[in-house]
């Protein structure tokens, strides 16, 4: 048992088929603090064979930790623990490994650089690219890879525990500006200014395929979380589903009059992925929408406007829940903690805030930066926060 995201989901089946490794997903989005454990596990073995009466206990006490996680109420207040002087020159992009153990930089001084959260020191440069490190990713759940797509054309894949570069990905003719790994950990997708997408087998560091079908520039891209499915936003004001295994577009989604900046879903329109049908538009804000993202359990949409405001949406009924007032200037970055009750943004007016995901109230303005931030994060248990900014420096928060 393989525990993916510790808020909602758990791999019961773990194998390798035709070279590929498999799971199988469980996923427990209506689990409460309330819920009755041993009357859910009787469900799951029922509706799986494989939980035989070996592993039952073991995924009882799975469910038992996550249903602890769930109900942990969030009001906890964050405290500046340090402030990182990371690059020479501005940085562009900052994530967790899982556990948020460590954590990596992007740069325009051509170098991305991975950290000790705890001690906040720096453990590796990863130097090679011969311009601006744009998009970075750890392989999570793993955390033993690390890739860097750079204005060079190129992406690099790198050991998170040594530093070493074990593939340099070239085939791409323009800027690499987004990338992720697949859930396994078995491809990288990066995303380019020349109008394609591209996969990348992790293990051998061959080009898998070329995903062609945007006329303009791909600056966002997601996999679904089986890694079967890969979406892409474009400046074409379009984003297309690819099926991994064929190469093959299942959808193109049409309908928004702008680029597409986020494919958590695409700007502010939620489409279903089987049957590419836009489910609805989220409407509210009166200015451009820069990101967007589901918390975990994928029960809450929230998304952050250049109007200076956040907005969180039922996924469900595609209603507003509430508003997220308070900064002043527009809003680049929103996430949710793990356990989705806390939103976090990022702002070009110097700070962060915390706010409550189901009231909109402000629960923390984290201040400090002498610029804006662009870049803000939870680690995976929600108990440490990290914001990057224009004036060169990381900020942890405890």
């Amino acid at each position: 048992l393989n525990d993916y995201y510790k808020t909602l989901s758990y791999f019961p089946e773990n194998r390798e088929k035709g070279g590929q490794l498999r799971t199988k997903s469980i996923d427990l989005l209506n689990l409460t603090p309330d819920t009755d454990v041993n009357e859910l596990l009787s469900d799951i073995r029922a509706a799986e064979p494989l939980i035989t009466s070996s592993c039952a206990e073991q995924v009882k006490v799975l469910i038992c930790k996550l249903q602890e996680k769930v109900g942990q109420k969030d009001d906890r207040r964050f405290y500046l623990f340090r402030a990182l002087q990371a690059h020479n020159l501005p940085l562009t992009n900052v994530a967790f490994n899982k556990s948020g153990s460590s954590f990596i930089t992007g740069s325009y001084d051509r170098t991305c650089k991975l950290w000790d959260t705890a001690s906040g020191e720096e453990l590796h440069t990863l130097e090679g690219h011969r311009n601006i490190v744009y998009a970075i990713a750890f392989n999570n759940p793993y955390g033993d890879k690390v890739a860097t797509g750079s204005f060079d054309k190129t992406c690099k894949l790198w050991s998170a525990e040594t530093g070493k570069c074990f593939y340099t990905f070239r085939g791409h003719t323009a800027e690499i500006v987004c990338l992720a790994f697949s859930p396994q950990s078995i491809l990288v997708a990066t995303g380019s200014m020349d109008t394609t997408a591209k996969l990348w087998d992790v293990e051998s560091g061959k080009e898998v395929s070329t995903l062609a079908g945007h006329f303009a520039e791909i600056i966002s891209l997601s996999f679904n979380t089986m890694g079967d499915h890969l979406v892409m936003g474009s400046l074409d004001h379009t984003a297309i589903l690819w099926d991994i295994s064929s190469g093959i577009k299942v959808h193109i989604l049409t309908g928004h009059r702008g680029e597409i900046s986020c494919v958590s879903v695409s700007l502010h329109s939620v489409w279903d992925a089987d049957s590419g049908q836009c489910l609805a538009t989220l409407l509210g804000h009166n200015d451009e929408v820069l990101d967007v993202c589901f918390n975990y359990a994928g029960q809450l949409i929230a998304t952050a406007s250049a109007d200076g405001t956040s907005r969180v949406f039922s996924a469900e009924t595609f209603q507003c829940l509430c508003q997220l007032e308070g900064h002043k200037g527009e809003i680049s970055k929103v996430c949710f903690n793990p356990q989705g009750s806390c939103a976090l943004t990022a702002s070009v007016d110097k700070t962060a805030r915390v706010w409550y995901a189901n009231t909109g109230a402000c629960l923390q303005a984290l201040e400090g930066h002498s610029d804006e931030i662009f870049s803000c994060a939870f680690n995976y248990e929600g108990d440490t926060i990290i914001t990057g900014s224009k004036d060169n420096t990381c900020r942890i928060w405890h």
